[in-house]
């Protein structure tokens, strides 16, 4: 009897450790890229059908000048992270929903860090081999980080950002995923890069 038993522990472990695996094998696969920037305000102004600044009226460009005066320009945005799960039970692996319980961030503008936040709760990735978009709400000083820019220059940054014609090109994202999974919660052993050109 204690034979058996011991053959049937043992094929339970061994079944327990594939499982273990396969679920770190399909986590790993999860991939993240920054999509678009929307609802761009600065200052309270809405950029995100502006190109340049001739393109604000004469009230806004007065607003606008005002806050930089002051040494501050205030700005908000939704900056929508793609999350692709590819585990769509093709390529030998099976399909999988990835659950991501946190996703404590830091956000660089032109190379230079900014400001940090986190999901404010979970959001499920279907196995479906489809993506989903995380937002993340935005909202800091851009004169603060760059005090050395002019007026110009500041707002040609911001709609860069966020105009008409902005992208997340000049954004990126280091993030330390913490997955919800069967065997407990995972963290990535190590920080990721995002940006919007590929899914990293």
């Amino acid at each position: 009897m204690k034979k058996y038993f011991t053959i049937i522990v043992l094929s339970l472990l061994v079944a327990t450790g594939c499982s273990i695996l396969k679920t770190i094998s399909n986590i790993s696969r999860l991939k993240f890229k920054l999509e678009n920037v929307n609802d761009f305000k600065a200052a309270g102004i809405t950029i995100n059908n502006k190109s340049s600044l001739k393109d604000f009226n004469t009230v806004d460009v007065v607003k606008l000048t005002a806050s930089v005066a002051k040494g501050e320009l205030p700005i908000t945005f939704v900056l929508n992270v793609e999350a692709k799960n590819p585990n769509d039970g093709s390529g030998g692996y099976p399909a999988t929903d990835i659950s991501i319980k946190a996703f404590p961030w830091k956000l660089y503008v032109d190379e230079k860090e900014t400001i940090a936040g986190n999901i404010s709760s979970p959001v499920t990735i279907p196995g479906k081999g489809q993506s989903k978009i995380i937002p993340l709400e935005i909202k800091f000083d851009l004169f603060y980080f760059f005090k050395d820019k002019g007026f110009e220059s500041l707002m040609n940054l911001a709609l860069n950002l966020g105009g008409a014609k902005g992208s997340a090109s000049q954004l990126k994202l280091v993030a330390e995923p913490i997955l919800g999974t069967p065997i407990g919660d995972i963290k990535y052993p190590d920080p990721i890069t995002i940006v919007s050109k590929q899914f990293n």
